[in-house]
């Protein structure tokens, strides 16, 4: 609740409330920016000088805070905030900061849903990689998040350079953005316990901006799989889809032309041409586990 200025303040509720009972006076009078008027009820003295305001006990300054001004963070009511001594006295909650994702343990997994995974899913458009991405982080056991690079690369809603309309060094840096977005955001989120699986269209004869970029921005721990089903398919898929993400036949079979370079690179590859969701993430689960058991070179 907040009160106008000048206006009377609730009455302390006993010793350690200093947000309570306001900011004390400076010394020589009263603050100018909040009078005192004679008669308000519930105003308490200013503290004397050489004792630090009630509710500080000492502590240091919170950052940002200008110096002298006396502020107190409220006192959190019962529910509001965690306990003080699991987030400090203003309730925060420090989070590992993200670092590069190490390499799983290389014994082999029966259960990929026990472990904490960084997955990046690779197919041409219409191969149905965003569709299994978030079906596959939906039913994992662990928590788990799926990051899409068209959804963050589409975050730009003014100036949003559309590689349908040309390509050009403004479409290529956008795109290279979501990339190191996505993967500092991978990276956040495992450094916190919260596996990731993203999906990206990765050209097998761009290694350099392409998985190997992946690679710096989340780390060697990163898995890549590939989902690469029938050219019919992939054409008959993007066919269903609508807006900036529908593209031509004949940029849809150009780009399936060069993903199927990843045929002897060593990453699994899964032909779900004749798989649904649920049996395309269930394959998923099987070539993560190759993958762990014994890492492809890339």
């Amino acid at each position: 609740m907040q009160h106008a200025v000048g206006g009377a303040l609730p009455p302390s509720h006993g010793p350690h409330r200093g947000a309570a009972a306001g900011p004390p006076a400076p010394p020589g009078g009263p603050d100018p920016g909040h009078p005192v008027h004679p008669g308000a009820p519930g105003r308490p003295p200013a503290p004397p000088a050489h004792q630090p305001p009630p509710g500080h006990d000492g502590a240091p300054p919170v950052p940002g805070t200008p110096p002298g001004t006396g502020w107190a963070p409220p006192s959190p009511r019962h529910g509001s905030f965690p306990p003080a001594e699991a987030g400090g006295p203003t309730g925060h909650i420090p989070l590992p900061s993200g670092a590069p994702v190490p390499l799983p343990e290389s014994h082999a997994v029966n259960d990929t849903t026990q472990i904490t995974l960084a997955v990046l899913l690779i197919g041409p458009a219409g191969a149905g990689k965003t569709t299994v991405a978030r079906h596959w982080a939906g039913s994992r056991r662990l928590p788990t998040a799926h990051i899409s690079l068209d959804d963050v690369r589409e975050w730009v809603r003014s100036g949003f350079a559309d590689p349908q309309s040309g390509w050009n060094d403004h479409s290529e840096a956008q795109y290279r953005l979501a990339r190191r977005t996505c993967g500092f955001a991978a990276r956040n989120f495992l450094a916190n316990g919260i596996s990731c699986i993203l999906d990206d269209a990765v050209f097998p004869d761009r290694p350099v901006v392409g998985l190997g970029g992946w690679k710096r921005h989340v780390g060697p721990g990163l898995l890549p799989v590939v989902l690469l089903p029938g050219l019919e398919v992939v054409l008959e898929r993007n066919a269903a889809r609508s807006g900036n993400r529908r593209l031509s036949d004949e940029e849809v079979a150009r780009i399936h032309g060069r993903m199927a370079g990843w045929y002897g690179s060593g990453l699994p590859i899964i032909d779900n041409s004749q798989y649904d969701v649920e049996t395309t993430a269930r394959a998923l689960d099987d070539a993560l586990a190759r993958s762990i058991a014994s890492p492809p070179s890339w």
